[in-house]
């Protein structure tokens, strides 16, 4: 069994770098779809989420080993204000700012009123369900990018995009449970490698970006613009991202084995994400989240060294100037990323039903089996609340339902209306 490579623990620099580079290939896709949605220098953005990673870190103490990638939280509201004016993004980075403030605001009361309302909202019924949902909706999301669900209805499957995927994906697993020693550790790096090898021989890979993208570029900067109509869509979308924010670090702290949410503490991880997201509005970069895919590399390798993330927040750093790393870097094509998230996604979700097994939930309590159930059929439903411009759907839909639901029970518990027996 590989041996767990802790929080603490400092990689020697080769294997170091490999596992920072394995990070970084894991979040590169999805955090650069982000500004290129926004019609936003990508540059600028992997510079924010390497400066943000990295304070994030020192914030946290070096005890938390997350990356903060770009939020596709805010994809809808963004695009409500831009409504095809690319001049507009401006006015959305006011709202980015004051979505952060919202977030420093919300560690702060943490840090006031403690964590133990954690334990009383999310039982280990409700908890071990949301963490499932993290990465059940996500599936969808990387069977659609592996070619495995048509682009429109009727449409044709496209075969080269299923072979890439699979390849990438069976190389990957092939890695995680037959390679040894340090090639254990970066299956998911020799998967990607593999994948994108396998689409440059099928001549699916645009090399003509690499060649035209120059050596070296300065990230583009936009200031701030303040708009109380972009502000008042965007907002809304805080509250997304908190409970994605929370689910994430639940996520982490059962892979790393330690209640991270009291050591250092939520209120430290909310306002290192909080800081970052209003120091990126200031200089046109996206709001930044925990990203799903570095939880997933880290539960499927072992390896949970702050060492690894930061080592990949300073490498994204770097490519923000280099145009043609950054360019070959995403030229990997999306099938390949796709094969891979797979099996990161799936490995959060299994992660969830190691929470409902190791806590040992008794399922023969209705309120258990109602918590544990409800949570995930209405988490990967597809089923949506509309706040304005913001849609509370998947997980934070589903933590919502989890919060109101448990306190229902506690409530008729305490009224002696429930059957159960204590």
């Amino acid at each position: 069994m590989q041996r767990e490579i802790q929080v603490h623990e400092k990689p020697g620099f080769m294997p170091g770098l490999l596992l920072s580079v394995q990070h970084l290939f894991a979040m590169f896709g999805s955090t650069v779809l982000v500004p290129n949605l926004f019609n936003v220098d990508p540059a600028i953005v992997l510079l924010m989420n390497g400066l943000g990673t990295l304070f994030y870190l020192v914030l946290c103490r070096g005890l938390i080993p997350a990356y903060l990638g770009s939020s596709f939280a805010f994809i809808s509201p963004v695009m409500v204000v831009l409504a095809g004016q690319t001049d507009n993004y401006a006015q959305a980075l006011g709202g980015f700012i004051v979505t952060g403030i919202i977030f420093i605001a919300v560690a702060l009361l943490v840090k006031w009123v403690g964590t133990s309302w954690l334990d009383a909202l999310f039982p280990p019924a409700a908890m071990g369900a949301i963490v499932a949902v993290i990465g059940l909706e996500l599936v969808p999301i990387a069977a659609n990018m592996s070619g495995f669900i048509p682009a429109s209805p009727g449409a044709p499957l496209n075969s080269t995009s299923i072979m890439l995927s699979v390849l990438t994906l069976g190389v990957t697993i092939i890695g995680t449970v037959m390679f040894r020693g340090f090639f254990k550790i970066i299956p998911v790096l020799i998967g990607i490698v593999t994948g994108y090898v396998a689409a440059v021989l099928m001549g699916v890979v645009n090399l003509s970006s690499i060649s035209e993208a120059n050596f070296i570029a300065l990230p583009t900067i936009i200031y701030p613009e303040w708009n109380i109509t972009a502000i008042a869509i965007i907002v809304p979308a805080a509250l997304v991202v908190v409970v994605e924010h929370i689910g994430h670090l639940m996520v982490t702290s059962n892979i790393v084995g330690k209640d991270l949410s009291k050591d250092p503490g939520l209120h430290r991880s909310l306002l290192g994400n909080g800081i970052s997201t209003v120091i990126s509005g200031f200089v046109g970069s996206t709001p930044n989240t925990t990203y799903g895919e570095n939880i997933g590399v880290m539960a499927l390798t072992r390896v949970y060294s702050v060492f690894v993330v930061g080592g990949a927040a300073v490498i994204a750093i770097l490519l923000s100037f280099f145009g043609k790393v950054s360019a070959l870097i995403s030229s990997i094509p999306v099938p390949v990323m796709g094969g891979v998230s797979l099996l990161l996604f799936g490995v959060i979700a299994a992660s969830g039903l190691r929470v409902l097994v190791d806590a040992k939930v008794d399922f023969g309590k209705p309120k258990n089996l109602l918590l544990t159930t409800l949570v995930i059929v209405v988490g990967i439903s597809g089923a949506s609340l509309k706040l304005g411009a913001v849609e509370l759907r998947g997980m934070a839909l589903a933590t919502v339902l989890a919060i109101v639901l448990n306190l229902f029970f506690i409530v008729i518990e305490k009224l002696g209306l429930s059957n159960e027996k204590a």
